[in-house]
């Protein structure tokens, strides 16, 4: 039997976009049905193996991205969206192959879960590109988004602190806007792929959430202090307003996490 921790690996070291989105989905099914051992017994890469394209800049040297509605405007946003998202697929087999050994199994069900989702929603970030005229790896891409794996190798509170916390509660805080702009301007299906992202990431970051906070519970720690401390070391941005503070609370992360240290 193949451990968790081999597969997750050869999702990891899958270059092809669409190769490795269909060795998330391949790496959930063999989960549930048993078919993997629960073991992480070998070394995550330092990085995952990803394609020549799209390009990849630092933040500085990206585009600005005008927020009208033309199709231009629209296709880059989409794309960063599915560049995101790609790299999402890696984040969450990491946290699995690197940490999940060290929790029970649902754990492992709920990270698992989120591999295989934010493999569909790489799927159809990339079919709504082509509907459009382009696909994922016709622009250039954000550098940086593999920085808070880096920064969190060695502590799965300080991943989890990290990204669903922090990085994916983002996504809970900008993404309704960007689904009104969508439809302000007619682009329906857009709109309905956000919309579904949006929904699906209130659960990854109340995954995130809960299992810091059991974590926490075990080491006898303070969860709300623990989490502003590890984002103060470990988080190289900062927290800025405006939050969706709805969303959020749907999530388990509540105020008194993020209000105190936000900018």
């Amino acid at each position: 039997m193949t451990s968790l921790g081999e597969a997750a690996r050869a999702v990891l070291l899958t270059a092809d976009p669409h190769g490795k989105r269909r060795a998330a989905r391949s790496l959930a099914r063999a989960w549930r049905r048993g078919e993997l051992a629960h073991r992480c017994d070998v070394a995550m890469p330092d990085r995952p193996a990803w394609p020549a394209r799209p390009e990849l800049l630092a933040p500085a040297q990206m585009p600005r991205r005008r927020k009208g509605g033309s199709q231009r405007g629209r296709i880059a946003m989409l794309h960063a969206l599915a560049h995101i998202e790609f790299v999402a697929i890696d984040l969450a087999v990491d946290l699995v192959g690197r940490f999940g050994g060290a929790f029970p199994r649902g754990f492992v069900d709920d990270w698992i879960g989120v591999a295989a989702d934010e493999a569909m929603h790489f799927a159809l970030l990339d079919r709504r590109l082509r509907q459009l005229g382009s696909f994922y790896g016709d622009l250039p891409a954000h550098a940086g988004l593999w920085e808070a794996a880096e920064a969190t190798h060695d502590d799965a509170l300080a991943r989890l602190a990290i990204v669903p916390m922090v990085l994916e509660a983002r996504g809970l805080d900008v993404t309704p806007a960007t689904v009104d702009r969508l439809r302000a301007v007619g682009d329906e299906a857009s709109a309905r792929i956000l919309s579904r992202i949006y929904s699906d990431e209130i659960r990854h970051v109340r995954a995130g959430t809960d299992w810091f906070r059991q974590k926490c519970d075990e080491m006898g720690f303070n969860a709300v202090e623990t989490w502003q401390a590890l984002v103060k070391s470990r988080f190289r941005g900062a927290l800025k307003p405006p939050f969706n503070d709805s969303a959020r609370a749907r999530a388990g992360l509540t105020q008194e996490y993020y209000a105190v240290i936000a900018s």
